[in-house]
């Protein structure tokens, strides 16, 4: 879901404003792409639970960041009502499953087997 989405945020930046370029467009696209690269990571370190949680609670800084360049985006009329409703809503929902499993980490985490 969260890859979607920062493919979508990809697309509709494609027609930003050029003054945007290092601006706006680059940091919705990098904190887009930052939500999965964090979640991909979190997975992988899922032996550890800390290391999983941290990794998961950044994930979730991203897509808030995200939000919030939506937010501009919307404002600064670079995306309509209907889209800014749409993406915000994915995020929203993105959101809520990062601070479930920030929240009760357990099933989803490797079981570390004792040596014996």
């Amino acid at each position: 879901m969260a890859f979607n989405a920062a493919m979508r945020i990809f697309e509709i930046t494609k027609n930003f404003p050029q003054e945007e370029t290092y601006s706006l467009t680059d940091q919705i696209r990098r904190s887009s792409r930052s939500v999965c690269s964090n979640i991909s990571e979190a997975w992988r370190k899922r032996r550890y639970e800390a290391a999983f949680v941290s990794k998961l609670n950044e994930a979730e800084s991203e897509a808030a960041e995200t939000q919030t360049w939506l937010q501009f985006s919307f404002r600064c009329n670079y995306i309509t009502q209907e889209l800014f409703d749409d993406l915000y809503r994915a995020y929203d929902f993105i959101i809520g499953k990062l601070v479930s499993m920030i929240k009760k980490p357990a099933p989803w985490l490797l079981l570390r087997k004792n040596k014996p």
